[in-house]
């Protein structure tokens, strides 16, 4: 046995409990441990059960998913894995009980469903969450589940990957008892009572696999929900085809099939960037220059400035994560808009059943309307979110600055904005910092955290741990204009724009992004978001574009006819009573008009110049952001993309995707697109040199870690 698992002796019960802190994965040892507990036991005649126990606060969370890795780079091979080993455990000749407490999930499933008998605490969750991760479960999660919960619960759990709840476990079958009270005190009493009875194998229980008739309507509807709401994913449908394949075929076969289908999920491209963006939520975390032991400044009241869209979506993320908040805005009527709408974003998640009305009552009553400073005293933190424009912001800063005590953070919700200029109107820029927000407030969960010249670490290592607990992605950037995210957005719609003015269909240039995964075309984008936003931001700074170089005109000439999308319910596209887009034949005409005075010329454009000349334009700017070091790896483009912006997970990223095309080819095609479009397209000296070298933007953040 490995030091990782203990064996010890209740008078006839065996208890095999693992010690792999802190949750207890499926790393190299622990399921070999377990083989040789089992062993033992098997041999051992004073034994008459045996329960298997997790330590410390969970059972088996998972597979260790660094394993992954070293399989698909090479490093390791596949060996035996886990199946043989949980086929030990269920051919033992006494029955096992499986106790879980915390989560058993993944392989941490599989192996209580090796099982004879599994118990849980009320309190536990059990879950095949590989498909997450782009794989389906690979030890036989997909032949046994569907023996123990039957086909339908089963395709539900493998293929949306989300925990389920012991009493609901224990509802499906999945679990044979819930323990109220000690859980190893009540499974050693459950093992007396089934030791010396036959102890059923899970592999063959067939009672629930249903018959074609049943199961054909099933595996129909699960694969078009497949296709529909997990659009482009192939792991969703290889777990369907997996748990298809333990309906039809013998157990072992089924294994087989298994095997050869969480392969296929674990080589692709889409299991290397799903998993490079689990590890990246982790990753950027990390800021080199602010050490683990930087003091947190603690964070129990919050003030927000201006209730409109923004402002009162920060205050319900505040009162959310359960701190109280005072939400001011400068009129009644203001104030009052502000609190109805929140009212009705809360009233909806309670008619769709997200939470109770007490919960949402009790929400409520975390917010408090004000109309004057006088309140902000004793705030801990501000946020700013009023109307994006520098005046109006100074004017705010320089009153908190005035009212709110030594050591309060002052924070504004800027998307574009100078954070310096901002922190020159008060007289602590230490404490002055930029949190971005994404639209709508209370549910993209990126948080861009703008640190500006002066801002203490501080204030830095706590708004990165306050993004947690607000259940954000807190992601630390640099201050120039427009940050990370909307720096790398301006040429990607740019691109769109010009597209449309040299002759692709406003519906062809969303439809290609659409299909190659993102979650709304760059048109639609703008109409959700209000056109009229970047035209206010463009005439700000018209006095800093290069007279000569082409600009985009068809955006700006939809505005000065008031089209600013949605609100409006014409953009680039109509929008009928319930904002669904329809299309406008004759935006197409004015533009073909605007294309033609300017002197475009128009042309029959592919859906793949259209996703390259877009994404190519992400990537091409994030490497330059990269290089000035207003984004501290290309990891954290990657996740500000995933978390804001709709980029879809299965790609990894903008720079993880250039990664996998292979910077050689993206840096040739820029400099095609530099031949034909000439300014805009002046290839990243940082692109120019990864290509050179043939080396990818991952190898640029692992040299740079190795650096810091």
């Amino acid at each position: 046995m490995s030091d990782l698992v203990q064996l010890t002796k209740d008078n006839d019960i065996a208890i095999i409990t693992i010690n792999n802190p802190p949750v207890n994965a499926l790393s190299p040892g622990v399921p070999e441990g377990i083989a040789a507990a089992i062993e033992q036991i098997d041999k051992d005649s004073s034994v008459k059960a045996a329960v298997l126990i997790g330590g410390g606060r969970t059972f088996i969370a998972g597979a260790d998913i660094k394993e992954f890795g070293k399989i698909t780079s090479g490093e390791n091979k596949r060996g035996v894995g886990l199946l043989p080993i949980l086929l030990r455990i269920e051919d033992c000749t006494k029955p096992v009980v499986v106790a879980i407490h915390g989560t058993a999930f993944g392989g941490g499933l599989e192996v209580a469903m090796s099982g004879h008998y599994r118990v849980a605490v009320a309190g536990a969750q059990v879950g095949q969450p590989e498909v997450k991760l782009g794989i389906i479960p690979g030890a036989a999660g997909t032949q046994r589940l569907p023996r123990l919960a039957g086909v339908a619960k089963a395709v539900e759990m493998c293929t949306d990957g989300n925990p389920v709840k012991a009493t609901e476990a224990f509802k499906v079958g999945i679990v044979d008892k819930l323990i109220e009270g000690d859980l190893l005190t009540g499974a050693v009493a459950f093992a007396r009572e089934v030791s010396g009875k036959p102890a059923p194998k899970t592999r063959e229980r067939n009672g629930k696999l249903g018959t074609p008739e049943e199961n054909v309507p099933i595996f129909a509807a699960a694969r078009e929900n497949a296709r529909k709401k997990q659009r482009g994913l192939m792991a969703p449908l290889a777990a369907i085809d997996a748990i298809e394949a333990a309906t039809k075929l013998p157990f072992e076969e089924g294994c087989l099939a298994e095997e050869k289908l969480f392969a296929e999920c674990l080589f692709s491209d889409q299991s290397k960037a799903m998993i490079h963006v689990f590890f990246g939520e982790r990753e950027v975390a990390k800021i080199p220059d602010v050490p683990k032991e930087t003091p947190i400044i603690p964070v129990n009241s919050a003030a927000v400035v201006g209730a409109g869209t923004m402002g009162g979506g920060i205050a319900m993320v505040f009162a959310n994560a359960g701190i109280p908040v005072l939400l001011k805005e400068a009129d009644q009527a203001a104030l009052d808009n502000g609190l109805a709408t929140i009212q009705k974003n809360y009233a909806n998640s309670v008619k769709r059943g997200r939470f109770t009305q007490q919960v949402m009552d009790e929400r409520l009553k975390l917010i408090t309307p004000t109309l004057s400073y006088n309140d902000f005293a004793n705030v801990d933190m501000v946020i700013e979110a009023v109307f994006e424009g520098m005046a109006l912001k100074k004017e705010v800063f320089g009153e908190l600055d005035r009212i709110c005590k030594p050591g309060a953070i002052l924070a504004s919700n800027t998307s574009t904005l100078d954070i310096d200029e901002i922190a020159s109107a008060t007289s602590r820029p230490q404490s002055v910092i930029g949190t971005h927000f994404f639209s709508p407030a209370n549910v993209m969960r990126l948080l861009e955290i703008v640190r500006g010249k002066a801002t203490s670490k501080e204030v830095i290592a706590t708004c990165m741990q306050l993004s947690k607990k607000l259940g954000k992605v807190g992601v630390l950037v640099g201050n120039c204009r427009g940050f990370v995210g909307n720096r790398m957005f301006g040429p990607y719609r740019r691109e769109a724009q010009f597209l449309v003015e040299e002759g692709a269909s406003v519906e062809a240039v969303d439809k290609a992004l659409y299909d190659f995964g993102m979650a709304m075309g760059p048109l639609a984008t703008g109409d959700l978001a209000g056109l009229d936003v970047g035209w206010r931001i463009r005439k700000e700074y018209r006095h800093l574009e290069k007279p000569g170089v082409r600009q985009p005109l068809a955006e700006d000439q939809l505005c000065e006819m008031g089209r600013y999308g949605q609100k409006k319910n014409a953009g680039w596209y109509k929008y009928d009573a319930k904002r669904r887009p329809i299309l406008d034949p004759e935006v197409s005409e004015l533009v073909s008009k605007w294309a033609a005075e300017a002197g475009i010329k128009q042309r029959q454009i592919s859906a793949q110049e259209i996703v390259d000349r877009c994404i190519y334009a992400l990537v091409n700017e994030g490497a330059r952001i990269l290089e000035e070091g207003y984004a501290l790896r290309a990891v954290d483009i990657d996740i500000i993309y995933l978390t804001g912006y709709g980029f879809p997970n299965h790609r990894g990223g903008p720079m993880w995707y250039a990664d996998t095309v292979g910077l050689k080819k993206v840096y040739e095609r820029i400099l095609e697109f530099h031949q034909q479009h000439g300014y805009w397209w002046e290839p990243a000296p940082l692109l120019k040199k990864l290509a050179e070298e043939g080396k990818g933007f991952a190898d640029f953040d692992k040299a740079k870690s190795a650096g810091d």
